[in-house]
């Protein structure tokens, strides 16, 4: 496995301004997003309360997901009313175009100290990078795991997310191999490929910039699963239907 491409805390923000991408080591979240990892670790439980997604196209039975939206304006962080997750067929060519209602997260997951600071400390990253503004953001929750013996994390393939900023976050990975992150200029040759294993190990991606997507995971043990959080930050509102018109 190539192991991540950290970035010292001081130069991350500068990395993504340059090169439209940077991985943050867990031990610099705390610096990076004001977020200790010992609150964040206390959100991993929530993830074994995953409901399936209902949606993939593949027919396979491999992923579980929560999904919720918040909007950050300034210091302040509100929960956005309950919505579907939409992508334009431009971004997502497996299973865009089409209104996916996902379980919204947990109360209680909401209710983590460490919750509020990480999104509004992505929220300050946003605005480093692309100006001071609102930031309409989409919280996704996802498991891959192994029960049919291969788990795909991005089905779609190397893709772009129709956003401003994502960040993925991985929470844990038990039992597997595969899973290997890649990251790609979207108008260049070049790229990288790395696997994330230290949970809370962060991936920042400047969506208009680089595309990304994750290989495949297969099991070595009996119950194998990768857990990520996936925070997309986007200008302007949400992606909705509307914008297909």
């Amino acid at each position: 496995m190539f192991e991540p491409p950290y970035v010292p805390v001081d130069r991350f923000e500068q990395q993504l301004r340059r090169l439209g991408h940077a991985v943050l080591a867990p031990e610099s979240l705390a610096a990076g997003l004001g977020c200790e990892t010992k609150e964040l670790a206390a959100l991993a439980p929530f993830w074994n309360d995953l409901p399936p997604d209902a949606y993939l196209k593949d027919g396979g039975r491999y992923r579980f997901r929560r999904h919720s939206c918040f909007i950050a304006d300034g210091r302040a962080l509100t929960l956005a009313p309950h919505r579907a997750h939409w992508q334009p067929l431009d971004y997502n060519a497996l299973h865009g175009g089409i209104e996916r209602w996902f379980e919204p997260m947990a109360a209680a997951a909401l209710a983590q100290p460490a919750w509020q600071r990480l999104l509004l400390g992505l929220a300050r990253i946003a605005s480093g990078l692309k100006g001071e503004q609102p930031w309409f953001i989409e919280a996704h929750q996802f498991r891959i795991d192994t029960t049919d013996g291969i788990g795909r994390p991005t089905p779609e393939g190397a893709h772009r997310d129709g956003v401003d900023l994502v960040a993925v976050f991985l929470v844990d990975r038990q039992g597997i191999k595969g899973g290997e992150s890649r990251v790609f200029e979207a108008q260049g040759p070049n790229g990288q490929r790395f696997t994330m294993s230290a949970p809370w190990t962060l991936l920042l991606l400047d969506d208009e910039r680089v595309i990304h997507e994750t290989t495949p995971i297969q099991p070595t043990a009996e119950h194998g699963h990768r857990d990520t959080l996936v925070v997309t930050l986007r200008g302007g509102g949400f992606q909705g239907p509307e914008q297909a018109q």
